[in-house]
């Protein structure tokens, strides 16, 4: 399917199909999510109502982690099979990626605070989720900074096959560490994740997380294919006047 999605009209034709429901599928998770999150989940036995600012920080953390996937895959696909989708694909990872991860990284400092006694540590968790947001502001810099598309493309893809390796470290950190960050609190075992009254509607937050994601990825994607249709058309244009 993704080859198939390789044509950008057939890629416009079925992304204008989804789009609008991923939109509709994030209000409405999140309109949930948010009303089980504030008003029906119980405040923690220790941390009070500042609990709560977990179903913000937990999937925007996920989140900066998994776009990242996502664009590495992406850059992967476009080296490799210069799919013309991946590029694209990716240079629109990287504003929604950078999003997640400043607001995981705002988040953990005012849910730090109260719990560590400090807004910033150099925890291994907190210092690999910082690298991370430079390499997708690296990442974006650099598409801005080359002036050839192409040139900037497979740069940019490169670079982010690097940074791949602090994605990796944000995610395991406190598996390879014995660091002040807690476990993760979502996991298949039960005995891992947090209890049932915030596991829920923890959930129901990442899946609205998620498609919030799909919905930008796609709408940024077409952007993306729209002005690469503008560029080709001024420079057949230009051409035309300089014959």
């Amino acid at each position: 399917m993704w080859r198939a999605l390789a044509n950008p009209n057939r890629f416009m034709r079925v992304s204008g199909l989804i789009l609008p429901w991923a939109f509709l599928l994030a209000t409405a998770l999140f309109a949930v999510g948010l009303y089980w999150a504030l008003w029906v989940a119980p405040p923690d036995f220790r941390q009070g109502d500042g609990a709560r600012i977990m179903f913000v920080h937990v999937p925007a953390a996920a989140l900066s982690i998994g776009v990242y996937a996502v664009m590495a895959a992406a850059s992967v696909t476009a080296l490799i099979w210069r799919h013309p989708v991946s590029d694209l694909t990716a240079k629109s990872c990287a504003p929604v990626g950078a999003a997640f991860t400043l607001i995981a990284l705002i988040t953990g400092s005012i849910w730090g605070k109260p719990m560590w006694g400090a807004w910033w540590v150099w925890d291994a968790r907190l210092t690999a989720e910082l690298i991370l947001l430079f390499f997708y502001l690296g990442y974006m810099a650099l598409w801005n900074a080359v002036e050839d598309q192409t040139t900037a493309a497979r740069a940019a893809a490169i670079l982010c096959c690097v940074g791949s390796v602090s994605a990796l470290l944000s995610k395991y950190s406190v598996n390879f560490w014995n660091t002040l960050h807690q476990p993760a609190s979502l996991s298949v075992d039960k005995a891992e994740h947090v209890h049932d009254a915030f596991y829920l509607p923890l959930l129901v937050m990442m899946g609205a997380f998620y498609a919030y994601f799909m919905a930008f990825l796609l709408l940024g994607v077409r952007k993306e294919i729209r002005a690469r249709r503008i560029r080709n058309l001024r420079g057949a244009l230009a051409r035309e006047a300089g014959a």
